[in-house]
């Protein structure tokens, strides 16, 4: 376990760029941080939305990741009817390596999503994202090699290392495209991509400029079909990639309808989406009232299983659109999961 923590440590104090973004199991419910071009596309007049992830706490300090974020849509009166123009604004903070590299990024987005029929039915958008990312490390919770003896980790020796820059910040901008439409009467699909870190900005705690953030790609995709009247069955698909790491998650949930309200139902939500190779990630949800909160746990299936014991990450997910006009057209066309 001690080598574990060593070996963790100094790889986010060494190669920061090489490891994932932080992200989401639960993808569907943080848009702005898996497409920019999500921003304004719900069915209501503004949409406050918040994520919560701890992982690995089973194994050593946990690994805690959370976003507050809010968008809206604006000139609704002055753009065409079958558009939508949409802002947003999200705070997300990453803890990591037993609260040794704390990450915080504030970002701002916009996204136009074109109609593309008479009805605007079938939309396409394009979605720009600016985030201002700080990072800091601190120097008192690594653990070096050289400060290790007989007994174990000796805080007492000196570790020989000196952090240049304790303190980094930068400017990083993202962009993202996406399709949206309705399928018949009551069923939707939607495409995306997304690209993030265009500019690859240098991040380096180290006197070593060469440094470059590795860009992240996504593409992703997903839809609902009605069952029986009422129930509806979502599902969702991801891949991302960045540097030499990879994503590939898919995964569905049924909801079950617990009211006849149909511009206001109660939904409950049920099932599973697994990242392969990696987890297997049950999934509980529950829509009232314009809230939706969300549920899952990932069990771990890697090869880190034997130390994780199938234990992965706990993550809770909430969303709340306000709506004053219920006879909203795009109601069934937006995306839930």
């Amino acid at each position: 376990m001690r080598r574990a923590l060593l070996f963790l440590a100094i790889f986010l104090y060494l190669n920061p760029l090489r490891a994932q973004d932080p992200h989401f199991s639960q993808f569907f419910a943080s848009p702005l941080t898996l497409n920019p071009a999500f921003t304004g596309l719900f069915s209501g007049d503004y949409r406050i939305s918040g994520n919560y992830r701890s992982q690995w706490r089973s194994i050593a300090s946990p690994f805690v990741t959370g976003t507050a974020a809010i968008d809206f849509g604006i000139l609704k009166n002055t753009i065409s009817y079958t558009d939508i123009w949409g802002v947003g604004l999200m705070a997300m903070y990453d803890r990591t390596g037993g609260g040794a590299l704390t990450s915080t990024y504030l970002s701002m987005s916009t996204a136009y999503h074109k109609g593309l029929d008479p009805e605007g039915n079938h939309t396409l958008a394009i979605g720009l994202q600016g985030t201002l990312v700080q990072k800091r490390l601190d120097n008192s919770k690594l653990q070096f090699e050289s400060q290790i003896d007989n007994n174990g980790f000796n805080p007492a020796i000196p570790s020989g290392e000196t952090l240049v820059n304790p303190k980094i910040s930068y400017f990083d901008p993202n962009i993202g495209i996406l399709y949206n439409g309705l399928i018949g009467e009551a069923s939707n699909i939607y495409l995306g991509a997304s690209y993030y870190h265009i500019t690859q900005p240098t991040e380096s705690f180290m006197d070593i400029t060469q440094n470059r953030l590795s860009y992240r790609w996504t593409l992703h995709g997903g839809g609902s079909v009605p069952v029986n009247g009422k129930d509806r069955l979502h599902g969702s698909v991801l891949y991302m990639k960045q540097s030499t790491a990879s994503e590939f998650a898919l995964g569905g949930a049924y909801g079950f309808a617990l009211s006849d309200m149909e511009d206001n139902p109660t939904i409950f939500y049920l099932g599973a989406f697994c990242r392969l190779k990696d987890a297997l990630i049950p999934y509980i949800g529950m829509e009232i009232k314009g809230f939706q909160v969300g549920l899952s746990y990932d069990t771990n299936m890697s090869s880190l299983k034997a130390a994780s014991q199938y234990r992965g990450g706990i993550e809770l997910s909430l969303i709340y659109i306000h709506t004053r006009n219920e006879n909203n057209k795009y109601k069934t066309l937006c995306p839930r999961f």
